[in-house]
């Protein structure tokens, strides 16, 4: 493993950067504290800072030489609704809110190499240092982008990373193709008309629709998409009644749809909503059915996952770098990938053995009260994020054609 020097050296300094941030966590659109100490830091460094895109979030820009060339590096900056279990040092201070997916590993990541960045400047051309807020349901790659993220800070590609507990530390996992997948929900409400439990006749049953839909929804699934096409519809939900003698009015389905490719998404949404509608008639009830496509697959591209995986090999050894196993999970990098060439790719966290005592009785998991991000993983995540910039900005343009 060839870690840069100055990097490990500064490691401690990083470390006590990312507990405080782990200690202060603030939800999506509210990262104020957050995005304050990662422009004065940068500031400190001499890296001229933005702010204000996507509201809270912060681009630094490091700039030597006189190419034209340029790269954006993202970590994201949000915690996560959840009270901590752990009762170490640098534990949330606020209940009910907690770091508990490592995004200020992966801010402190990012400043490593971007203090780094700023002391040696050993490349040609300019590296953005996208510090992105709400990833975590809220779209905030959507929104900086909406506030003008690339018409003001032109680049050829993005990178990001994410850490992964059960990977071991010191390895790393890429994937060309979906990596994530799309996040989708959708709501029914069902009208029927009510009655006595007693007298279902006089009414027209709502909650006996629903499971006709639950029901038929599933043939969606194993029969109207490819066997080979990746896609997950769960109904989450189902609310009605208030009374065990009384059929209800109404009844409510919610749930989510997930999938690798949009034109499978479009397939489960119009079917989901025949289905629902020619069910409801045919019983004679009414219903009104609503689709919210939230976060699109993730799909990295072929020349820039090229590039990743090399690097990758040339850092810690080919051995030491896997293959990304998709996940039906979601992730707002995606917004960027459909605007620019890139690749989002993983960083093992380990299996928790690193947490200090005073850690929670849970598992060393991503959305978990017990959960803490690997300190060990900064000087490595550091050194890959300055070898990405300095090489991407030396190399030839990679081709994300696939060709």
């Amino acid at each position: 493993m060839k870690l840069i020097e100055p990097i490990v050296a500064d490691a401690g300094t990083i470390q006590g950067l990312r507990r405080d941030l782990h200690a202060h966590p603030e939800l999506g659109f509210e990262e104020q504290r957050t995005s304050e100490l990662i422009a004065q830091q940068l500031t400190a460094w001499g890296i001229p800072v933005h702010r204000g895109l996507g509201r809270t979030g912060v681009v630094g820009i490091v700039k030597n030489g006189s190419s034209p060339r340029a790269v954006g590096l993202r970590a994201d900056i949000d915690a996560l609704p959840v009270t901590e279990r752990n009762t170490f040092a640098h534990a949330s201070v606020h209940p009910g809110r907690m770091h508990a997916c490592g995004h200020d590993g992966h801010m402190a990541m990012l400043l490593s190499a971007a203090g780094y960045l700023a002391r040696h400047r050993n490349f040609d051309g300019t590296v953005y240092l996208v510090f992105q807020p709400v990833e975590e349901g809220g779209g905030g790659a959507r929104e900086m982008i909406k506030d003008g993220l690339f018409d003001r800070f032109p680049m050829e590609a993005m990178f990001g990373i994410h850490n992964w507990p059960g990977l071991e530390a010191g390895q790393f996992a890429v994937r060309e193709g979906p990596v994530f997948a799309s996040s989708n929900d959708f709501r029914i409400v069902i009208r029927g008309r009510g009655s006595h439990a007693a007298m279902p006749h006089l009414g027209v049953d709502p909650v006996a629709v629903g499971c006709q839909m639950v029901q038929s929804f599933q043939t969606i699934i194993s029969r109207n998409k490819r066997p080979i096409d990746a896609g997950v519809l769960s109904v989450t939900t189902i609310r009605a009644g208030e009374a065990i003698n009384v059929v209800p009015e109404s009844c409510e389905l919610q749930g989510t749809v997930r999938t690798f490719s949009v034109e499978v998404l479009d397939l489960i949404e119009r079917r989901m909503r025949r289905i629902a509608e020619a069910t409801a008639e045919a019983f004679e009830a009414t219903c009104e059915f609503s689709f919210r496509r939230n976060y699109p697959p993730t799909i990295n591209h072929p020349g820039e996952t090229r590039f990743v995986r090399e690097l990758l090999g040339g850092l810690v050894g080919t051995h030491n770098v896997k293959e990304f196993d998709p996940t039906m999970g979601a992730e707002d990098f995606s917004y960027f990938l459909q605007k620019k060439p890139g690749c989002y790719f993983l960083i093992g966290n380990g299996d928790g053995s690193h947490r200090p005592g005073g850690h929670g009785e849970g598992p060393c998991m991503l959305h978990n009260p017990s959960y803490d991000f690997n300190d060990a993983l900064i000087p490595l995540g550091g050194t890959m994020w300055v070898r990405l910039a300095e090489q991407w900005l030396k190399a030839a343009r990679a081709d994300s054609s696939g060709a």
